[in-house]
């Protein structure tokens, strides 16, 4: 996430994560800039404990001051930034939160420009509008990880979807990750890279079916740095890669009705290799000689049985009339 949004980048203004939690991912995007160089820090986090840890590993990273600052709060409902705009935001939000959805909230300007706002059930736009807001306009950068589900579910989302996509043209790149990455979930996720100034790729959206690109775990899976090159190189080269990677233009996305499942635009199919009829002819009828040939052996066996069972009991009616005839002479 953070290789994604700071290509070509060699420092930062303002870095911001809406859901920050330790504060790790705001660090983590200082290490890929070129010089390495941030402005000033931006985090908030709804939880006491974990804001208060935030602060604590921003200054044990050797990060001044006065050059963070991390809220306690609630993002839906307490927009702490203000008017701060970001050069390039990361957040892994919670997951399909569910929220109140107060019809006030629509008075928020993060939220009206869509005109609807995401289902009690599914706060994932919410999240996404809140980054969208605090964009620069210049040179905004978001990487934000969200369900599947935000790329075709219907209703309210597909609204605020058309909002972004078609009338904010900020979906940059659309990356579907392996399942079972993450602490908490096993579902797969998708990476969502949205860019105030997309420039030469104003007209299309990358996407890419990475659900292959991992390393199986015992608990959970894991990214390695092959297959982290392979995603960000398929970004930077921004082509059609078979079964892998494709770029979509505008127009093909309206088609679609701005339903951006993946398997739509990355077709993922494996054709079944032509199966040779002669070779299972022949394969079958080579089976139904062994069934023959065993069915006979059983039939043997089976008569075998028998005619020793024959010689049992007749050696047992033999030995029953001994007994009768020496119980009778003792007697």
């Amino acid at each position: 996430m953070a290789t994604l949004a700071t290509i070509g980048l060699d420092e930062a203004k303002t870095v911001g994560d809406c859901t920050c939690g330790s504060a790790s991912m705001l660090l983590e995007v200082q290490k890929h800039l070129t010089k390495q160089r941030v402005g000033h820090f931006y985090g908030q986090e709804n939880n006491a404990t974990t804001y208060n840890l935030a602060r604590m590993n921003m200054l044990m990273h050797g990060i001044d001051y006065q050059n963070f600052d991390i809220y306690k709060g609630d993002t839906l409902r307490e927009d702490k930034y203000g008017d701060v705009k970001m050069t390039v935001q990361v957040c892994n939000p919670p997951y399909s939160l569910k929220y109140d959805a107060n019809p006030a909230l629509l008075d928020d300007p993060r939220y009206s420009g869509a005109g609807k706002l995401p289902p009690k059930s599914h706060a994932d736009y919410a999240f996404v509008e809140h980054m969208l807001y605090h964009m620069d306009e210049q040179d905004g950068r978001v990487a934000v990880l969200l369900p599947h589900g935000v790329l075709f579910r219907g209703g309210a989302e597909q609204t605020i979807r058309e909002y972004i996509v078609r009338d904010l043209n900020r979906l940059d790149a659309v990356i579907g990750l392996a399942p079972n990455l993450f602490h908490g979930t096993s579902i797969p996720v998708c990476l969502l890279v949205l860019k105030s100034n997309r420039g030469a790729n104003e007209n299309n959206i990358l996407f890419i079916d990475a659900s292959k690109e991992f390393k199986p775990g015992k608990n959970q899976n894991s990214l390695t740095d092959e297959n982290i090159s392979k995603i960000v190189n398929a970004y930077v080269a921004r082509q059609d890669v078979d079964k892998f990677a494709h770029v979509a233009s505008m127009d093909e996305i309206a088609s679609n009705d701005y339903n951006l499942n993946i398997p739509r635009y990355v077709d993922t199919f494996e054709e079944e290799p032509p199966v040779d009829l002669g070779a299972v002819t022949r394969e079958l009828s080579d089976i139904d000689s062994q069934m023959m040939q065993k069915q006979k052996e059983l039939l043997g066996m089976a008569r075998q049985l028998h005619s020793d069972d024959a010689q049992l009991q007749a050696n047992l009616d033999s030995f029953v009339s001994f007994l009768q005839k020496k119980v009778g002479s003792d007697e």
